[in-house]
């Protein structure tokens, strides 16, 4: 191509950051310079995308600002470099092979539901991909869940295996075909395929089109590959039948398998729920459409958006009394929320489509276990589950689970941060120790890990609790690949500051003279993590509200407000503290937290109170072991947690003494809310001769046993409650004066509370702040640890160029953020 202009020859060339690698942003390039007649090339490499493009400096200038005007959809440019040049006298515009060398700093995409084209394709009867599960384009697909190592290229990516046939390799080659260089691409003769496998229950036996199959081990005694019972769109049609006659299935997805069963099936349900040991904790939903979905929950604008988004993720909704559908009660034991989510993938699409009635689609996997991602992995834990497994023959690198979404405040809030999501970085405002590279691994439960280089904070998909062997291997995997993937050896570690979480072991053994640890208190990475989500200039205030976490005193804390400034971080109110009696029991019993506020409160008469119906829950036996303990002060360390206080009013109140699953206490008595409408509020006044400052409870819970006795309604004290931990965080503000106030922790979860307490700041004249992207549970506890070790490592070199400084002066500012 030949460029006449009387304008004068430029060269310039831009390296791009940000999503730009499997978006089809390389053809977006190559067809815009040759619109414009410039010259030149474009590649991907391991920082990002490079380009260079020669001609008039204004058709490059008209280059520069239609490129970022007109990108592919689902690519974003967080930073470009531009170096002008000399001519090189390029001879037409080309799209270079992919350059691996220099760092990894290019992201990672998350994988992206089906696009539209895409899924015309797959029902269009004529079209060569029709009904084929494994459909994708640059706009769509899988990324991360296939993604090896970097750039991000066929070669590096579980796709490797599948040899193009030349229709594929003709619409890969193409610039101007959406398939450009498209690393998953396939089709039916060339890529990945689907089969039916018997499953492992030894139960009744499943019937498929007529015939029997009885248990899998009669065909695979071990785990090897059994005979498959179905191949291809024939497997599909079986799972739909299979499905439709009671059956469980394990559905093998992008990120790993799922488990499904038909949502409207109550002992189907009620047989999931057995199998997999999952008592009462509510099970996600798959729908076929949009509409169908309507005829079952409340559904607004965002939520719609969120539902039928690239990131497709699980959204909390209102359900609809006596709707269309008539979900297993099984499915959401006493609770008026669903977790709902559309098909994100060509075989979900499919599959729903074909089935025509929303399914139960939860983890593939045992309650407190990793998902499953490998089939014949799947053969083994899932055995005793599924009866029959739907599987296919593309590896899944890594387990990506589905993100859970609610809207709070109008505005999306993500409380388990996976596919769709992760592994995009939250770009930070400062990175003040330079290049140096941080791995941080976050908590004990909801873990999830980060990896920052320079100014970018990876964050991982979800892992969940570490308690079983197979999530902690699960964890160590993760912490290694997030680093493995951009090839940087961490320089520093951070860790929770409790010295019994698994996490934070293996980061001890991560540690040495080299490669220092630094123990982030809890409750402060809560508040980092949300200072640093929404870039927010300090000085602030900070709220970090949860379950439990260790304090720096060795109690447990919970209910804490942290003051931020750029040098300190420092506690400056508290939860007045209360006894656990039982310790970790407490966690699983709310009676226990409410006998320890009620023994603080009023000694040995509390167990005279017949009237409380928490000492009505404990029989006589229990109660005198429990009075034992407290008087003793046996195994009942102190809490400040406003967690545990939710779980106290919710036996206050008489409705749950005792939990089935995390949270379930709190839950319901935001559940109890429904309905109410009330200003009212129980009061904490703030004692302030203390410092920290305390709130008091006290009030608050003899209001309580006082509306009890009078027989005033759940729902009513449950709002009062409410309202008074609202006005709390607004009476806190006033004392501080502080503008700025970010909430974090999980009791933020809550979606009553958040957007109360986000009205009343709002309308005292202060500027809330709460997570988005980053979950406000201990999900975000990883990036508030990569925050306090930047904050650590700026202040030892600060520290260390003033060496008039004693090392008890040094350390001082920063005893309230870490330990090293």
């Amino acid at each position: 191509m030949t460029f006449n202009s009387a304008e004068p020859c430029a060269r310039l060339r831009l390296i791009v950051r940000g999503a730009v690698q499997g978006v089809g942003f390389r053809p977006f390039v190559y067809r815009l310079a040759n619109e414009l007649g410039l010259t030149g090339w474009v590649n991907n490499g391991s920082e990002g995308v490079t380009i260079e493009v020669e001609g008039a400096r204004t058709r490059i200038e008209n280059f520069r600002i239609r490129l970022a005007a007109e990108k592919p959809p689902r690519s974003f440019i967080q930073g470009s470099e531009a170096t002008w040049l000399d001519p090189a006298g390029y001879d037409g515009f080309t799209i270079r092979d992919s350059a691996s060398a220099g760092s990894k700093t290019a992201l990672v995409l998350p994988d992206i539901a089906t696009c539209p084209d895409c899924l015309r394709e797959i029902f269009d009867p004529i079209n060569r991909r029709h009904r084929y599960p494994f459909t994708n384009c640059t706009n769509c697909g899988p990324r991360f869940s296939i993604i090896e190592k970097l750039p991000y290229d066929r070669a590096n990516t579980s796709m490797r295996g599948f040899p193009m046939c030349p229709a594929c390799q003709a619409e890969y080659d193409d610039p101007n075909d959406r398939r450009f260089h498209a690393q998953p691409n396939a089709c039916p003769v060339c890529g990945p395929q689907l089969e039916l496998w018997p499953g492992a229950t030894n139960l009744a036996p499943v019937s498929i089109f007529g015939r029997e199959v009885r248990d899998s081990r009669d065909a695979c005694p071990t785990v090897e590959r059994p005979r498959p019972l179905a191949h291809g769109n024939d497997a599909l049609l079986a799972t739909a039948h299979v499905i439709r006659c009671g059956q469980i299935v394990a559905v093998k997805g992008v990120g790993g398998f799922h488990l499904f069963v038909d949502a409207r099936n109550e002992e189907a349900v009620r047989r999931l729920r057995e199998r997999k040991h999952r008592e009462e904790k509510p099970l996600a939903l798959m729908f076929p459409t949009l509409a169908s979905v309507k005829e079952v929950s409340e559904v607004s604008l965002r939520e719609e958006q969120l539902l039928g988004s690239p990131e497709a993720p699980i959204v909390l909704l209102r359900r609809i009394v006596n709707g269309k559908w008539q979900i297993a009660d099984e499915v959401a034991p006493n609770n008026p929320n669903l977790g709902v989510m559309l098909p994100s993938n060509p075989l979900h699409h499919l599959l729903m489509a074909e089935l025509g009635f929303p399914v139960v689609a939860t983890s593939g996997n045992l309650s407190d276990e990793p998902i499953c991602t490998d089939e014949f992995e799947a053969l083994e834990r899932l055995r005793g589950i599924a009866d029959v497994l739907l599987v296919h023959n593309r590896p899944i690198v890594r387990h990506v689970d589905d993100s859970i979404v609610r809207v709070t405040a109008g505005r999306e809030m993500v409380l388990r941060r996976a596919r769709g999501y992760a592994p995009l970085p939250v770009q930070t405002r400062n990175a003040e120790c330079g290049a140096r590279n941080i791995l941080s691994v976050g908590a004990h439960l909801k873990n999830s890990v980060a990896f920052a280089v320079g100014e970018q904070v990876f964050l991982s998909q979800h892992i969940g609790d570490l308690e079983t062997e197979q999530a902690h291997d699960a964890f160590r995997r993760v912490a290694s690949e997030l680093s493995a993937l951009y090839e940087a050896e961490p320089e520093i570690v951070a860790a929770d500051l409790h010295p019994d979480y698994l996490s934070t072991q293996f980061a001890s053994g991560l540690a040495g003279t080299r490669r220092p640890l630094v123990r982030v208190q809890h409750h402060v990475a809560h508040v980092l993590s949300c200072l640093a989500e929404n870039e927010i200039e300090l000085p602030a205030l900070g709220v970090a509200w949860d379950g439990t976490g260790l304090g720096e005193d060795g109690s447990i804390w919970g209910g804490e407000f942290f003051f931020v400034t750029d040098e300190v971080t420092e506690r400056v109110v508290r939860l007045r503290p209360f006894p656990l009696p039982g310790g970790d029991a407490a966690v699983k019993e709310p009676r226990r937290a409410a006998l320890g506020l009620l023994y603080q409160l009023l000694g040995d008469e509390a167990f005279q109170r017949n009237d409380v119906r928490t000492i009505a829950a404990l029989s006589y036996a229990e109660q005198a072991a429990l009075k034992t303990m407290l008087r003793r002060g046996l195994n009942s360390p102190l809490c400040s947690s406003v967690g545990r206080l939710f779980d106290a009013v919710a036996s206050l109140v008489g409705l749950r003494q005792l939990m089935r699953f995390e949270g379930q206490a709190a839950m319901e008595l935001e559940f109890a809310l429904t309905g109410t409408r009330t200003d009212e509020a129980y009061s904490l006044p703030l004692i302030t001769l203390h410092s920290p400052m305390i709130l008091d409870w006290s009030s608050l819970v003899e209001g309580i046993l006082f509306d009890v006795n009078r027989g005033v309604s759940v729902g009513e004290i449950a709002a009062k409650f409410h309202n008074g931990l609202a006005e709390t965080i607004v009476s806190v503000a006033r004392e501080f004066g502080c503008e700025r106030v970010a909430l974090s922790g999980g009791c933020f979860q809550n979606r009553y509370l958040t957007e109360r307490a986000v009205a009343r700041l709002r309308a005292e004249g202060f500027q809330p702040y709460w997570h988005q992207r980053v979950p406000t549970n201990d999900g975000g506890i990883a990036l508030g640890q990569v925050v306090a070790a930047r904050r650590w490592a700026h202040g030892k070199a600060a520290r260390d160029a003033k060496e008039n400084l004693s090392v008890l002066d040094s350390l001082r500012p920063l005893r309230p953020l870490c330990e090293v």
